[in-house]
C-alpha cells in the first residue's frame, strides 16, 4: 500500500469547512477505510497471486483463470474508490478556500477605504473565523455530496459487475482458454473466508458513507429552512414595529391593543360656566 499521509493531510483541512455530519463522514473514511485498508489489506490479500493454484499443466492456464476470476485486484479497486470518492470533497475545499480568501481581500480593501471601519459583515465567515455554508458555498457543498453518493453507489454496483458474488469460494472450475477445452481446470483460492469478511466489511462501510451523505443533505436543508423562517419572523417583527410606532403621547388599550388619544382635561371654571348656561 502507498503512503496516505498527503491525502490525509488534505482531508484533515476539510474539518473546518464542513458540518458535524461531514466530520463524522471524515472519521469513517479515515478509520474504517484508509487505516484498515493500509493496515490489513497486505496481510489479507498479499497472497492472492502467490497462493493461487490451478491443477493444470497447460501453459498460461493458471494466469488466464486468475485474470478471469480477478479482472482487477480488490485492493487496487478500493484504492480507486477512496480516491474518487474523496475528490469532490477536495474540490470543494479548494473552492471554499478561494472564496474565503477573495472575501478577506475585499474586506481588507473596504477597511482601507473606510479608514479602519467597515459596515459590511463577512458573508462566508463569522466573528470566530468559522466558515458559514451559505450562498454559493451551500450549492457547492450540496453538489459534492450528491456526486459522492453517485460515486459510492457506482463503485458498489461496479464491484458486483466486475467480481460477481461477494462470497469467496475455496475452489472453482475454470474453462478459460488455453486450459483444456473439455476438462478445464480446478483452481484454488487461499483463505476465502477471511477475504469474504473483508469484502463485506468494505461494502458495509460504503453503505454507511452513503447514509451519512444523505443525512448531511437533510441536515443542511433543515438548517437552511430554519434560517429562512427566522429571517422571515425578524422581518415581520420589524414591519410591525414600524406600523405601530411607540410614542409617549399615545396610550395603549390593553384589551384591543389599539392606540387611544389622551382625553383633554377641563378646568373647574369650564364646568361652572357650563352649569350656568343650563340654568339660564
Amino acid at each position: 500500500m502507498g503512503d496516505w499521509s498527503y491525502l490525509s493531510s488534505l482531508l484533515d483541512k476539510v474539518q473546518s469547512h464542513s458540518t458535524v455530519v461531514g466530520k463524522i463522514w471524515m472519521s469513517v473514511l479515515f478509520l474504517f477505510r484508509i487505516f484498515v485498508l493500509g493496515a490489513a489489506a497486505d496481510n489479507v490479500w498479499g497472497d492472492e497471486v502467490s497462493e493461487f493454484y490451478c491443477d493444470s499443466m497447460e501453459p498460461g492456464c493458471e494466469h488466464a483463470c486468475y485474470n478471469w476470476k480477478f479482472p482487477i485486484s480488490y485492493v487496487h479497486y478500493w484504492v480507486l474508490q477512496i480516491t474518487f470518492v474523496s475528490t469532490p470533497t477536495l474540490v470543494y475545499l479548494g473552492y471554499a478556500v478561494h472564496i474565503i480568501h477573495k472575501e478577506k481581500r475585499l474586506m481588507a480593501r473596504l477597511q482601507d477605504g473606510a479608514h479602519g471601519t467597515v459596515l459590511k459583515k463577512p458573508k462566508y465567515t463569522d466573528d470566530r473565523g468559522k466558515v458559514k455554508i451559505t450562498g454559493i458555498l451551500f450549492r457547492t457543498y450540496m453538489t459534492q455530496l450528491i456526486v459522492k453518493i453517485l460515486l459510492e453507489v457506482g463503485f458498489c454496483v461496479g464491484q458486483f459487475y466486475i467480481f460477481g458474488s461477494v462470497f469467496m469460494v475455496s475452489i472453482f472450475h475454470c474453462m478459460c482458454p488455453p486450459c483444456a477445452h473439455y476438462s478445464g481446470a480446478q483452481c484454488y483460492i487461499s483463505r476465502p473466508t477471511e477475504k469474504t469478511i473483508f469484502v463485506l466489511f468494505m461494502l458495509v462501510v460504503s453503505g454507511i458513507s452513503v447514509l451519512l451523505n444523505i443525512i448531511e443533505i437533510i441536515y443542511l436543508l433543515c438548517h437552511k429552512r430554519r434560517g429562512a423562517t427566522k429571517r422571515l419572523l425578524d422581518q415581520q417583527h420589524v414591519l410591525s414595529s414600524q406600523h405601530y410606532p411607540s410614542n409617549q403621547a399615545w396610550g395603549v388599550n390593553q384589551c384591543g391593543g389599539f392606540p387611544l388619544l389622551p382625553l383633554p382635561v377641563h378646568s373647574l371654571s369650564d364646568f361652572r360656566a357650563d352649569a350656568k348656561e343650563k340654568d339660564t
